[in-house]
């Protein structure tokens, strides 16, 4: 039977393109942290949030009308996932290294491939990723366990956004159903501002960062990746997905300035490992690879 091409980019630019996707998002992660300064967690989700609706709802002008109730379930459902994984884990960036963090929520799409295994022996994967979170108790000293708790309901949410992107586009046309979703994610969260100075959202600096942390997190990545899976498989895409931890210390690193212990390090690279390792034994089943917006 014959394939059509698929017209992607040439396989070294596809790769590229899903580690800036990478890069981008853990440095709009760096830049968020920094706002902490300036402005309360939950006013910088909603500017996130806010920031990539609006492009996302511009970009694909989504079709409403005629869609049924289950439609709109399915993309409130998506949109709830998409709110709870953005607020817990800036609420985790709060409290604790956004290296840990990420590591952390990386558990969920990590245990949600493992589903997906068919032999025993993949199960090593899963401990592997184990023993990385039993390494950052090691350092427990440093490490709020209400940052702990956030990012792991992230990693829950992170979890149920794969499975309502997958129910999502059986039901909307291309970016549709995402689109909708951010803009429920907004409406979701949006109470969350009477938590936040009005001043501060007027402020601005905080507005452009803001902005800018919407457009490094959510539509950047989103668009150099969806570029990319026009060429890569999608277990090459899980396992290069599978740095994410890893550039997330270095943007803590890098822009924030935190620094991990060695024994942390070590832990991210097991996460990293069990990743790869996972999404290699699931070939092309559920991974990690949805960009969370």
């Amino acid at each position: 039977m014959h394939t059509p091409p698929r017209h992607g980019p040439p396989l070294g630019v596809a790769i590229g393109l899903v580690l800036l996707g990478i890069g981008s998002v853990q440095l709009g992660a760096g830049f968020a942290k920094l706002l902490f300064d300036d402005i309360a967690p939950n006013g910088v989700v909603w500017l996130r949030l806010a920031t990539s609706s609006l492009v996302l709802m511009l970009w694909a002008r989504p079709h409403l009308r005629g869609r049924s109730r289950e439609d709109w379930l399915v993309a409130v459902r998506y949109g709830a996932c998409l709110g709870a994984m953005n607020w817990g884990i800036y609420q985790s960036f709060s409290r604790i290294p956004i290296g840990v963090a990420v590591t952390i929520e990386f558990i969920g799409p990590l245990v949600l491939a493992a589903i997906g295994f068919r032999r025993p022996r993949d199960l090593a994967w899963v401990l592997l990723a184990a023993l990385g979170v039993l390494l950052l108790g090691f350092e427990r000293g440093h490490l709020d366990p209400l940052g702990i708790l956030y990012a792991v309901l992230a990693g829950a949410a992170w979890s149920g956004y794969i499975l309502s992107s997958a129910a999502t586009g059986r039901r909307w046309e291309g970016i549709d159903g995402l689109a909708v979703a951010s803009l429920v994610a907004v409406l979701l969260v949006s109470p969350l501002l009477l938590t936040v100075d009005t001043a501060d959202l007027a402020d601005q600096r905080v507005l452009l960062l803001g902005a800018a942390v919407g457009l490094l997190s959510s539509v950047v990545p989103y668009s150099a990746e969806l570029a990319a899976l026009r060429t890569l498989p999608a277990a090459t895409f899980g396992v290069l997905m599978s740095l994410e931890p890893a550039a997330a210390a270095l943007a803590g690193l890098v822009v924030v300035g935190e620094s991990l212990a060695p024994v942390q390090w070590v832990a991210i690279g097991c996460v990293v490992a069990a990743s790869v390792g996972a999404t290699r034994a699931t070939r092309a089943g559920v991974h990690p690879d949805v960009i969370p917006t």
